[in-house]
């Protein structure tokens, strides 16, 4: 009989990961470093319920650091289709190795090597992907071109540096670049000022005929709501046409919600999605789905819902937080939160932010239940950018 697994439940943190047009098309998974064998605690995180179905349509891209220990029973259950194994260039030299991801390759999982492989190393293993750190220097020519991809390009850090490593031959990034935007995409000063006029209508909960009269003159704001509300996630009998339709169908309390969220969806100059909307829209979700892990009530969740997807404004807007609060009625507790990480919802907020076992520990979260909570946000964030 096998001892019982006494290892902590794992935590892990998702990178999105994106194609040329912002749109999320994988999440990788980095695990913390108390997880040990980080395949083991990848598969016991594979364990809960509906996981795949929760990151759909999203692959998966997992830590495979000892392919050397991989056996093909493990991956038993997991979707061939949804899940890319990653791993070390260094160790695709060594011949078992090579056989044996092979045999997964051949079994219909996808190989990711992360690094670059010596001669033909990477075909042996039946890679068809390379992920390398891009930040920079690019890759040879060769290795990009000797394997069909898509190839990751990791690190980086601007929405330039992208164009560069797409020219150069690969198709999916990862990196903190929407925390990073061109100065051209936080828009003008009259953009801003409307934007801020409409989240300080937000705030104090304004009449709607006012909201309707800003809105008329956004239009692209106006497109994104009737777009919305008009998207699969309402599946209408008929379409909405009108500010007031949308009202109804929505309620006051979701109008809030999705036109905070509809701010970060703003069209760009080059027709992008832009990058911190699913970003907006994780940290609203989990921050509520947290809230409520600990027994806050309606309202309370409602706050911390705010405090996440307001906690990327200063990045949208190309201002600082404190100029932004100064404009807009919002709760002392969201205000502390934004600031200053003070507070509940501040700690909440820095937990969602940097999330580690002490932190979680001096919230009275355990790690199973952030767990569940940051799945639930990831399919919401998910399904949102599906459907604005």
């Amino acid at each position: 009989m096998s001892a019982p697994d006494t290892s902590p439940f794992p935590l892990v943190e998702f990178q999105a990961v994106s194609n040329a047009r912002n749109e999320w098309v994988a999440l990788a998974f980095e695990l913390s470093a108390d997880a040990g064998d980080a395949f083991q605690a990848t598969l016991t995180l594979f364990r809960t319920p509906d996981v795949f179905a929760a990151l759909a349509p999203l692959d998966c891209i997992i830590p495979v650091p000892d392919p050397a220990q991989l056996e093909l029973s493990q991956l038993s259950g997991l979707p061939t289709g949804r899940v890319i194994l990653r791993v070390p260039a260094a160790r695709c030299a060594e011949v078992p190795v090579q056989k044996k991801l092979a045999t997964v390759a051949d079994a219909g999982y996808r190989i990711m090597i992360e690094g670059v492989a010596a001669g033909s190393a990477a075909t042996m293993c039946g890679a068809k992907a390379l992920m390398v750190d891009a930040a920079a220097s690019l890759p040879p020519v060769l290795a990009l071109i000797a394997q069909p991809g898509p190839h990751l390009a990791t690190g980086m850090h601007s929405e330039a540096r992208i164009a560069e490593c797409a020219q150069a031959g690969f198709h999916w990034f990862s990196g903190d670049y929407a925390l990073h935007p061109s100065r051209e995409s936080a828009g003008d000063g009259t953009s801003r000022k409307r934007l801020l006029a409409l989240l300080g209508m937000l705030a104090r909960d304004a009449d709607s005929r006012e909201l309707e009269v800003l809105l008329k003159q956004d239009p692209a704001l106006s497109y994104h709501l009737l777009k919305l509300v008009n998207s699969a996630a309402f599946a209408l009998s008929s379409p909405i046409h009108s500010f007031g339709q949308a009202i109804n169908v929505l309620g006051r309390r979701q109008l809030q919600r999705w036109l905070q969220l509809l701010l970060y969806a703003r069209q760009q100059e080059d027709g992008l999605a832009h990058p911190l909307l699913p970003l907006a829209a994780v940290r609203a979700a989990h921050m509520e789905a947290l809230g409520k892990a600990l027994g806050w009530d309606r309202d309370q969740q409602d706050m911390a819902f705010v405090a996440g997807v307001f906690s990327l404004l200063d990045v949208l807007l190309g201002m600082s937080m404190t100029e932004i609060v100064a404009a807009l009625s919002l709760d002392l507790d969201v205000v502390m939160a934004l600031l200053d990480r003070g507070g509940p919802l501040g700690e909440l907020l820095s937990l969602v932010e940097h999330h580690d076992r002490v932190a979680l520990e001096r919230a009275g979260i355990g790690a199973d239940t952030y767990w569940q909570a940051q799945l639930q946000a990831y399919h919401w964030a998910i399904q949102v950018s599906r459907n604005i």
